[in-house]
């Protein structure tokens, strides 16, 4: 009998952490998010399309919002350029997919909080 191991997550582990690492996030941060998305198939196949791919996909919506849209929440967030005229490390188009798939797995667990956050925007003054 044959024992036959399929090394896809083995792969996805390295890229991941690879990745994590180059963004500049600890090992507790990259450790909890990687066991939140071997848990959930949908975000896991989304971290696999964006490995192979670097673009999203946009199969996972939670409340209507895709994987996109948390992207361009945290583009709003990081206020890119603006602020210091160069694109830190905390600005890289990696780390913000990271946190857009961080901030999707929260928030199917707390749709509510997150819907908000997003409706509410970054608290500026509105007319």
């Amino acid at each position: 009998m044959s024992i036959i191991i399929a090394t896809s997550k083995i792969k996805a582990c390295e890229i991941f952490y690879d990745l994590c690492d180059r963004c500049g996030y600890d090992r507790q941060w990259t450790d909890g998010l990687w066991a939140d998305l071997i848990a959930d198939p949908e975000v896991y196949k989304e971290f696999e399309y964006y490995a192979a791919n670097r673009s999203l996909r946009d199969a996972v919506k939670v409340c209507g919002y895709s994987l996109s849209d948390l992207y361009v929440f945290q583009m709003d967030k990081y206020n890119l350029i603006r602020e210091i005229g160069k694109n830190p490390v905390e600005c890289s188009k990696d780390r913000m997919v990271l946190n857009a798939m961080r901030m999707m797995i929260d928030m199917k667990a707390d749709p509510d909080t997150y819907v908000r956050r997003l409706e509410e925007g970054r608290g500026e003054d509105k007319l």
